[in-house]
């Protein structure tokens, strides 16, 4: 629920309060008096679009855990440039290999 209100352009604990009484998650306090509190479909349907959004970039994460730091990857740079190989280059590669957009 909170990812589709974010969605929507509201901010948790400013423009609400979600509580968990055990029953599921709700609105405890809407906050906003300019614009009415969005339905619940509403809500489930902008939850669908960041799902899917997120689902989306599965592949930027694992890559982002997958890469060398970057002090190992400026070590392969050096060592590209002094001896001639492609260390750095192989190693970004089979990554991105892995995990292809």
């Amino acid at each position: 629920m909170i990812h589709g209100l974010k969605k929507l352009g509201f901010t948790p604990e400013i423009d609400f309060s979600l509580q968990d009484d055990g029953d599921g998650v709700y609105i405890a306090k809407w906050n906003v008096k300019e614009r009415s509190q969005p339905t619940k479909a509403e809500i489930e349907t902008a939850h669908a679009e960041w799902q899917a959004e997120y689902d989306a970039q599965a592949y930027a994460r694992a890559r982002a855990k997958a890469y060398p730091s970057w002090q190992e990857q400026m070590d392969m740079q050096y060592h590209d440039q002094t001896e001639g190989s492609r260390t750095w280059l192989d190693a970004i590669e089979s990554v991105k290999e892995a995990y292809p957009k």
